[in-house]
């Protein structure tokens, strides 16, 4: 296990998100194949035309290897965007990325449902690579029809 920088600390949260490093755990299931999913319904961004907030609900599903990633450390590193000025698709492939990283998952996926600017709704989705096999992971689109935005 990792030194923890964030759990049970008060921490302040970064101004950008560059150079942010996670807390994790060892993962002590990491010979079964199972997925993960943080979803963050309340992201905000800020777009770096306009200065305006962009609002999103993200979707986070990874399937752990060796580690497990700290949920307050990825919180506070997703409050990190908030007045960061980064586009839709910048800001999901970043998440991503970093994840990927740090993380080593044997799959990631990353899904931004962003709200409507100009009437249209803007949603990106990346990811690692292939499912594995005897891996359930959940449909995003079972996720929209739950969670429709706007």
């Amino acid at each position: 296990m990792n030194k923890k920088k964030v759990l049970g600390k008060i921490i302040k949260t970064p101004d950008n998100p560059l150079g942010y490093t996670f807390d994790k755990l060892e993962n002590n299931n990491s010979n079964s194949n199972y997925c993960v999913r943080f979803t963050v319904p309340e992201f905000t961004s800020i777009c770096p035309v306009t200065s305006q907030p962009d609002f999103a609900t993200l979707v986070i599903d990874y399937v752990p290897k060796t580690w497990l990633l700290e949920s307050k450390s990825l919180k506070i590193f997703i409050q990190s965007f908030r007045n960061y000025g980064i586009f839709h698709e910048d800001v999901t492939i970043l998440i991503g990325k970093y994840i990927l990283k740090q993380a080593k998952p044997n799959w990631l996926r990353v899904a931004g449902f962003f709200a409507p600017r100009g009437g249209i709704p803007i949603d990106v989705f990346w990811q690692s690579g292939k499912i594995p096999k005897n891996c359930f992971v959940p449909e995003i689109s079972n996720f929209i029809k739950k969670n429709q935005m706007g």
